[in-house]
């Protein structure tokens, strides 16, 4: 018994394990090709059916992976939230979000919507110090201007690549950023799983009661395919996100999330021969080493907070 004990502990040894670091990287690298891959293929679908069944599609896939994931082993706990209608507000707003994004997707470049999208956290850090009590400061705040600016290059108003459908992007990124602050606040109340199913849940209820006036049957049973996969890689995406945050230190993770960006330009180019010009190469460049600015100083702020401040300001 001890020998074969003994045996067990060395295989244990010499078995290799998996850094947590090389687990949260390949979560990233999934998401950054599943959430652009959902877009592309809203982008393409839009061509045939309206976007609240397009919505809708996006959100039953998603409501249907978080169920069969985490009901199994929550139970009703996974609906057990303590500020239940900050939640609703969040996933209406979220919805907000996706709706004005489907919408800008049929005329706009999927990675040009990428890049633009990634301005949310500078909107974030305009609004922390009225709906967080945070401090800015100067490095923040010039990073956070030059973001913007990046996205004037990638938008390209009055330019002859500029259509007016890229503002509803931007009005997608504001959403977005509105939808970022409600997480934080509700990051100390409610669990992630709890949390990503309420994002879907308000959403899915919305567009399943407008669904009866816009519903159009399947042409191809390769768009049942398509409408299907929707909600399992908005899921799957958005949950590859969390688990890399969950498994790796925030500041080593968050500046992948900037390959979305590369994912979407690449399936922009593959699927729709779309190529950003000079300019906008240049705009996503400022946005990403903006947002990497804004996110990492977040970061080390909160590292550096006591961690008594911090549960006084929940």
């Amino acid at each position: 018994m001890l020998a074969a004990r003994e045996d067990e502990v060395l295989e244990e040894q010499l078995e290799p394990k998996r850094s947590p670091l090389v687990t949260a990287v390949a979560f990233m690298l999934a998401a950054a090709i599943l959430i652009p891959l959902l877009n592309a293929e809203v982008k393409y679908l839009g061509l045939f059916y309206p976007v609240i069944q397009l919505l809708w599609c996006r959100y039953f896939g998603h409501v249907v992976f978080m169920l069969v994931v985490f009901a199994p082993r929550k139970g009703a706990a996974l609906f057990r939230s303590r500020r239940p209608w900050l939640q609703i507000v969040r996933s209406l707003l979220f919805c907000l979000t996706s709706f004005l994004m489907f919408c800008a997707l049929q005329y706009v470049p999927v990675g040009t919507a990428a890049a633009v999208s990634f301005t949310a956290p500078m909107v974030v850090l305009a609004l922390s110090p009225f709906m967080l009590g945070e401090t800015v400061g100067l490095l923040k705040t010039v990073a956070a201007i030059s973001g913007f600016a990046g996205a004037l290059f990638v938008i390209q108003p009055g330019g002859d690549a500029f259509h007016p459908a890229v503002l509803l992007v931007l009005l997608s990124a504001c959403t977005s950023a509105l939808t970022q602050i409600l997480s934080r606040k509700l990051a100390s109340h409610d669990t992630p799983e709890t949390s990503n199913t309420y994002m879907a849940a308000a959403g899915f209820v919305l567009t399943s009661l407008m669904l009866p006036f816009f519903w159009q049957s399947p042409e191809s049973l390769m768009h049942v395919g398509l409408l299907v996969s929707m909600g399992i890689l908005g899921g799957c995406g958005h949950y590859c996100l969390v688990r890399a945050f969950e498994v790796a230190p925030a500041p080593f993770v968050a500046p992948f999330t900037y390959l979305q960006i590369v994912g979407a330009s690449l399936l922009g180019y593959l699927l729709f021969s779309e190529l950003p010009n000079l300019w906008s190469c240049i705009g996503t460049f400022i946005i990403v080493l903006s947002g990497l600015v804004v996110l990492l100083g977040e970061q080390y702020l909160v590292s550096r907070r006591p961690r008594t401040s911090a549960r006084a300001s929940d």
